[in-house]
């Protein structure tokens, strides 16, 4: 079929020999039932005719198991085509009919002893490929045979079986001490054989990282080294992945390797050139500057990544990605060689692109005028994207060359000249960064940008002459002008642009309040009550409250001095490119991404490291992460106060709320403990405390809970005491006035472990209400709903729903003023409408919060004095006992009671959702009704909220 097809193959491809395609023709009925006798035929040409065919019939798809025992029985030849056929087949239906192939194991077994080495290689290397594994055992005899066999070709084939059948079941080849084994080729006599035990050995410690497989040291680095030179060249790269991941004991071993491993810089692989780079690379790290090795090696490295830049196009991109990374980390070995990098006319772009991005690396001040004058012809090229590049490059080699600047902004003002669009649009951009990085020098072009503003069209253009604009608007007469004509389709331009629109209009009336302030009250109306753009609005807002509460304040922050830019950008973050430079010549280094980035699962990916730098302390790991317990002033800043509700309540998306993970395992999210200043009591395990496993959620939640009750000031139950818990009536959170006719009254509740918020909605509007949604900002301990707000049917004029929203402490947090302030937005189909409450703090006493006798006295001395605070509770004239049992419905915990001079001394221990103690004494004096409350906790400030909770639940 296939020669009807292409009648011409056998012709172009000379390597398929003429009678070949014969094989491929028939298209007959019984095919099955002939190629059947035929392989059974006693003539050995006829049996291989036979053998042929059924290949070739499986090579272009058809099913040819059923022959699998006939096939099978051709196997004991000594014709070694025939076997290599066989062999073929085997590999290919073995997994399909795993019976059949056990069959064949007698075969192996047998050719494993057979006197030609090639045939006993063959076998083993079939027997590595069948990935069956009834089969598996069966070959661990043979494969221990082959791997001592006197032959070199035996033992190399032999090696690379050992990966391929621990791939399959690892445990069977750590038993049979095959592994052993391998490692012991490492000496082995024969270079290819090291080879292969290497590339073997390094496949199995990549799906293994923790076994310490390849236990190099100085004695099998002097064999590895040895066999470097006489390997093929794929030998050569494994053993030198291998090198890569040594870590030399002293410098000078470093230096000795590099000795050994330079020749392989001049191989014509460039595979082995970029690996060698990479262990040099890598061994650089240790050798100290001053060295006069340092600089020879320096001077060796260029000749090879300059060589690769002659292959083909392919290669060259593959080259400079690599070359990218080694310029980035060590700038002087290619420092001379910038003619190099100029672009050919016929590359293609990607090639020239990533040249383009190496020479702004390589650019200095004495090779800028050659670089210049390069740049300048690039943006006069027919390639759009080149173009755009050139024209960024020239502004990119005036940020990092000083002197070159001048010539730079000259030459770009020539482009802007040609008029050409995307010339202008892209010199635009760039020198906006100029004027950033060299303030009060080149303002002089403004003008001529000024002429360009109706020819942009690109958004990061148009945001670029804004910024220009606002920020030089009082050197700009008309920049009203300029400005309003951007404003008339302010919401057709991309929200970069808008946002810019935003900054340049304050930053104008800033600078001349008397002309622009209608125009800036146009623009906040535009940006906080027209948008939809949480970021836009945020920062609508914000300038809004800035400028009508403290102008000179506004002034300081918009009108601030602003840093210089740096000089490169877009470098890769130091830590990153070390790793990527020890993954030199692999994918990782093309993708400029560490493999976990791109690899499935994890195997095989395992963080690697330079080795640390001679002579310095500090170690090649990165820092450790800073301590958890971070003093409160380092928190994020507080949401604007109470009653100012639009914080960064605007960012949140208001769809229905993520459920956290189930209550039952909360731990202490990102570190919630210290967001209160203080981490958890030493004694209690450090600050990674769990949080307390919460009886799980109610299975009714859209139910209102505890009758639909409760309030500010909630009190629902400590364990299974249901009936001692006090919930408050609702408070009014959110008046209809200000809700366009939504009233929400609401209050929390604390039941068996679970939080709810008890909502009462009602539409005292015209309209029906329906598609509600609720959402938390951050606050201190992490509130939010567990599950979306469920009304279940449109809410009708004058019609009320009461609604108990599950919570759990799983989301956000940020320290709020005063901490137990909530933030919340509830959007239907009108609108979105911002309120805040307070919540009572008792709601996060956990049902785990009874502490040891021992642990309590503890704790107690171990807080120091000046975090104690006394509180008087008064008109309470409860007794010791009641006062206890009520305090306990609400999981304070009395833990020992004591009797001083008349007065009941109860000393009592609570704990938060975040894993936070608060250890406290009551003084109940009989007849008295006014006690005395003393706090201890790390977190001071919580002391206060604490001591109204028991204000709350004993008056009630």
């Amino acid at each position: 079929m296939m020669s009807k097809l292409r009648p011409q193959s056998s012709a172009t491809n000379p390597g398929t020999n003429m009678t070949d395609s014969k094989y491929f023709t028939t298209t007959k009925k019984g095919e099955i039932f002939e190629l059947k006798a035929e392989l059974n035929s006693d003539k050995k040409e006829k049996k291989k005719e036979a053998v042929k065919k059924v290949i070739a019939s499986m090579t272009v798809g058809k099913d040819v198991s059923a022959l699998f025992p006939d096939v099978v029985n051709c196997m004991q030849t000594d014709n070694l085509e025939l076997k290599k056929l066989v062999y073929l087949y085997l590999m290919n239906y073995a997994k399909s009919q795993p019976d059949m192939a056990i069959m064949a194991v007698n075969t192996f077994v047998k050719d494993c002893e057979d006197p030609n080495p090639l045939i006993r290689a063959l076998a083993v290397r079939t027997m590595g490929c069948i990935r069956v594994d009834k089969i598996t055992e069966y070959l661990c005899e043979p494969l221990r045979k082959c791997l001592k066999d006197e032959d070199p070709y035996v033992r190399k084939t032999a090696a690379v079986c050992v990966a391929k059948l621990h791939d399959i079941n690892a445990q069977l080849v750590e038993d049979q001490g095959f592994l052993d084994t391998l490692k012991d080729l490492i000496s082995d006599s024969n270079p290819m054989v090291v080879a292969n035990a290497v590339a073997a050995l390094s496949e199995i410690a990549e799906s293994h990282p923790s076994s310490n497989l390849l236990d190099l040291n100085p004695q099998s680095i002097n064999k590895l080294l040895t066999a470097l030179n006489e390997c093929t060249e794929w030998g050569q790269i494994f053993i030198l992945d291998c090198l890569a991941n040594y870590m030399p004991k002293d410098d000078r071993e470093a230096q000795s390797i590099c000795e050994r491993v330079t020749p392989r810089l001049s191989h014509a692989n460039s595979a082995v050139v970029l690996s060698a780079v990479k262990v040099l690379m890598k061994f650089m790290e240790m050798l100290s500057k001053d060295l006069d090795y340092y600089s020879t090696l320096l001077k060796k490295l260029a000749p090879p990544l300059v060589t690769l830049l002659s292959a083909e196009p392919e290669l060259q991109y593959v080259a400079l990605r690599n070359i990218n990374l080694i310029v980035q980390k060590r700038p002087e070995i290619l420092k001379h060689e910038m003619k190099v990098f100029f672009v050919k006319y016929n590359d293609p772009i990607y090639v020239k692109l990533e040249k383009l991005d190496i020479m702004i690396r390589l650019a200095s001040q004495a090779n800028i005028a050659q670089v210049l004058a390069e740049l300048k012809e690039y943006a006069t090229e027919v390639d759009v994207d080149f173009v755009r590049k050139a024209v960024r490059a020239i502004g990119r080699c005036a940020i990092k060359v000083e002197q070159s600047a001048e010539r730079c902004v000259s030459t770009l003002l020539d482009l802007i000249q040609t008029k050409v669009n995307y010339v202008v649009q892209e010199a635009i951009v760039v020198i906006k960064d100029i004027f950033r990085k060299y303030p009060n020098k080149y303002e002089s072009v403004i003008a001529t940008l000024c002429e360009n503003l109706d020819s942009l069209d690109e958004p990061e253009a148009r945001a670029a002459m804004i910024w220009i604009v606002g920020e030089y608007a009082e050197r700009i007469d008309n920049a009203d002008e300029l400005l309003e004509s951007f404003l008339e389709g302010f919401h057709d331009e991309s929200t970069q642009v808008q946002l810019q629109l935003l900054t340049a209009i304050v930053k104008l009336f800033l600078k001349k309040p008397t002309e622009t302030q209608e125009l800036v009250q146009q623009v906040l109306s535009l940006a906080t009550q027209d948008s939809d753009n949480p970021d836009l609005r945020d920062r609508g807002y914000i300038y809004w409250r800035l400028l009508s509460t403290d102008p000179v304040a506004a002034k300081e922050v918009v009108l601030a001095e602003k840093p210089l830019i740096s000089e490169e950008t877009d470098l890769i973050e130091p830590t990153l490119l070390d790793e990527l430079i020890c993954y030199i010549g692999t994918l990782a280094s093309v993708y400029h991404k560490p493999p976990s980035a791109f690899v499935e699962g994890s195997r095989g990916v395992v963080h690697k490291s330079l080795p640390p730098r001679t002579g310095s302390s500090e170690s090649a790991e990165s820092p450790e992460t800073a301590p958890t317990g971070a003093p409160p002033s380092e928190q994020p800043a507080v949401i604007p106060a109470q009653g100012d509700l639009l914080g960064d309540l605007l960012n949140l998306d208001l769809g229905p709320p993520v459920s956290g993970p189930p209550l039952t395992t909360a731990p202490v999210q990102m570190g919630a403990v210290d967001l209160l200043g203080g981490g958890l009591d030493s004694l209690m395990g450090g600050a990674n405390f769990a949080a307390p496993p919460a009886g799980t959620m109610p299975a009714n939640l859209g139910a209102p809970l505890g009758g639909g009750l409760g309030d500010l000031f909630d009190l629902a139950g400590g364990v299974g005491t249901l009936s001692g818990s006090y919930v408050a009536p609702k408070a009014v959170w959110l008046p209809a006035m200000k809700a366009k006719g939504l009233e929400i009254s609401g209050t929390f509740s604390r039941q068996v472990g679970s939080i709810s918020m008890d909502l009462l909605l009602t539409n005292k509007a015209l309209q029906v209400m329906s598609d509600f949604a609720i959402q938390f900002n951050r606050n201190s301990f992490g509130l939010a709903p567990a599950a979306p707000l469920q009304v279940h049917a449109p809410l009708s004029p004058n019609q009320t729903v009461e609604i108990s929203l599950p919570l759990n402490t799983v989301g956000s947090v940020m320290k709020m003023d005063p901490l137990n302030n909530l933030q919340v937005a509830v959007k239907n189909n009108i609108d979105v409408f911002y309120f805040s409450t307070l919540y009572p703090l008792h709601i996060l006493f956990v049902e785990d919060g009874k502490m040891e006798r021992q642990m309590f006295l503890a704790t107690w001395k171990d807080i120091p004095n000046e975090n104690e605070a006394q509180f008087q509770i008064k008109d309470c004239p409860l007794n010791a006992e009641a006062v206890s049992s009520k305090l306990q419905g609400s999981n304070i915990f009395t833990i020992a009671k004591r009797n001083v001079e008349g007065q009941d001394m109860l000393y009592q221990s609570l704990k938060l959702t975040n894993g936070i103690w608060v250890l406290a004494e009551l003084r109940v004096q009989p007849g008295n009704p006014t006690f005395t409350l003393s706090l201890k906790c790390r977190a001071p400030e919580v002391s206060q909220h604490v001591y109204q909770a028991y204000e709350t639940i004993l008056k009630n």
